[in-house]
């Protein structure tokens, strides 16, 4: 990942690096600064989950894209209608790319939580966390079912780790269960991102020991990089059990991203 951003840039000297660099940085605290307008403006942080708050969580994450030199590319309709949303998850810049397209709720780990100022800033945005393995997904699953009940959509990553984009990994279905005891659809978007030769961009993917600091770095270095975004059709959960419904939603998230692959990537980097 390090040698492609580096290839990527290696035509500018270090001091024309250092500015692009510099200045990306600067308009990326300048939007997390209008984020925080927003919360407090609005008064977000009063009624966190509020359904008329995402319309501000959606323009955060377009100005973000921006940022990051993201075009957000929709293949279809975005489903506007009160459901259990699911993607598969690439990177932590998978939020700014399926909030810019999709008025939802995220679901997020918990050390999210801790981030400095992104933490805070995504907790006023309404965000839940989860604290893997200390049995918090039972707890989270009872909120998150309350939240659909009220038609607050929400949105988890069921991998449960990032990828490089190329396939789904083994799905965690239990928080599927939420949205067959508010009885809501769940509804799967799948997202991939494409570099500017057509394959799928490697320095996207938030993957491996790099830390989080080291890859926002990366990623305020890269070229534009197009993030494809497509909703499938909405899976009604009558008659399931939460094992059916997570073989159903396993197999739909896998065959969707073959076929966004097909529809977006030109040149063949998938393994």
């Amino acid at each position: 990942m390090t040698e492609h951003t580096s290839a990527s840039t290696s035509s500018l000297n270090p001091l024309t690096r250092f500015s692009l660099y510099a200045k990306k940085f600067a308009l990326s605290l300048g939007v997390v600064g209008e984020g925080f307008y927003l919360v407090y403006r609005h008064g977000l942080y009063k009624h966190p989950n509020n359904p008329a708050n995402t319309r501000y969580v959606q323009y955060f994450c377009r100005r973000l894209c921006h940022v990051f030199n993201l075009e957000v590319r929709v293949h279809g309709d975005i489903p506007r209608q009160p459901a259990l949303w699911v993607s598969n998850h690439i990177s932590w810049l998978d939020i700014a790319v399926l909030g810019s397209g999709a008025r939802v709720f995220f679901l997020s780990k918990a050390e999210v939580e801790k981030w400095p100022i992104l933490g805070k800033l995504a907790k006023g945005g309404g965000t839940l966390f989860i604290q893997r393995g200390s049995g918090d997904s039972i707890r989270i699953r009872e909120q998150i079912t309350s939240f659909l009940k009220k038609d607050i959509p929400v949105l988890f990553f069921p991998e449960a780790t990032t990828t490089d984009g190329t396939t789904v990994k083994r799905i965690h279905g239990r928080i599927l269960g939420a949205a067959i005891e508010a009885q809501k659809p769940v509804q799967i978007c799948l997202i991939c991102y494409v570099n500017q030769q057509g394959e799928l961009d490697m320095i996207a993917p938030f993957i491996g020991d790099i830390s989080f600091v080291e890859h926002v770095k990366n990623v305020l270095e890269m070229p534009k990089v197009t993030a494809h975004l497509m909703a499938l059709a909405p899976i009604s959960v009558e008659g399931h059990t939460t094992q059916t419904l997570t073989a159903e939603v396993q197999e739909k998230m896998q065959q969707g991203l073959l076929k966004l692959h097909q529809l977006t990537v030109k040149s063949k980097n998938i393994t």
